[in-house]
């Protein structure tokens, strides 16, 4: 499954990339930090999985879950965030997946499999 990380602060994105690094079923094929480079490299990449900051500056969440399912068919996107009360516009968006970053690391792991299954 390739994966594609995608938010603003470095320490995130290395922290994912260890822990994603340990799954030997998922290629990460890129970071982003910021909306314009993750689309670019979702059109470029067509990663099967987005770890999206659902407040990654620019533009609304919202208007961009569309555009990525539109770049790339079948992609799965589990939305990231330390406010809990984005949950519930992310799965208005369409998001497969919320977690929250204060969320033990297994949870992470444990929904990654589970969409993986679904690919």
């Amino acid at each position: 499954m390739k994966v594609l990380i995608a938010d603003d602060q470095s320490e995130v994105r290395s922290a994912l990339k260890v822990l994603l690094e340990q799954e030997t079923e998922l290629d990460i094929i890129g970071e982003a930090e910021d909306i314009d480079s993750m689309l670019s490299s979702a059109e470029s990449d067509h990663p099967d999985l987005i770890l999206l900051d659902w407040e990654l500056p620019g533009k609304s969440m919202i208007r961009i879950i569309p555009i990525l399912r539109q770049l790339v068919k079948g992609l799965k996107i589990i939305a990231l965030s330390v406010r809990l009360e984005s949950a519930g516009a992310a799965a208005e968006a369409g998001v497969d997946a919320f977690i929250s970053k204060g969320e033990n690391s297994d949870r992470l792991l444990k929904v990654i499999r589970a969409l993986k299954g679904q690919a």
